[in-house]
């Protein structure tokens, strides 16, 4: 679930880089204030690729998505853009989730089928 959620994040933090440049346009909004806020969203998307799988990560992720939609008020865009990455999210989670029980189920079938050294 890892490898899956931690992509996806990555892939955030380019998206709200890009949308703080088309931010920057508004005239009501100050290069510093559009600066501060995508730049602690992008830590925020980083710090989380290693948060992921303690406990309130997917929490965490889950809140992040919200916002990233919500982005849409300031850039119409992130409207679009927020849905497809709270998609890919979930379907991180999601398949991660199935991927991380296979190979618990794959290890504990190798473990059981090899004969102890002892």
């Amino acid at each position: 679930m890892r490898t899956l959620c931690a992509s996806t994040l990555i892939g955030e933090v380019f998206i709200i880089g890009f949308a703080g440049l088309v931010a920057m346009k508004d005239p009501g909004l100050s290069t510093a204030t559009v600066w501060t806020v995508s730049g602690i969203a992008m830590f925020l998307c980083v710090a989380l690729c290693g948060m992921v799988t303690r406990p309130g990560g997917v929490a965490l992720g889950w809140a992040l998505q919200i916002a990233l939609v919500a982005s849409g008020l300031v850039v119409p865009t992130m409207f679009v853009l927020g849905v497809a990455f709270a998609a890919l999210w979930w379907a991180s989670v999601h398949y991660g989730r199935k991927i991380d029980e296979a190979k618990a189920r794959f290890a504990a079938q190798a473990a059981a089928s090899t004969p102890d050294a002892a």
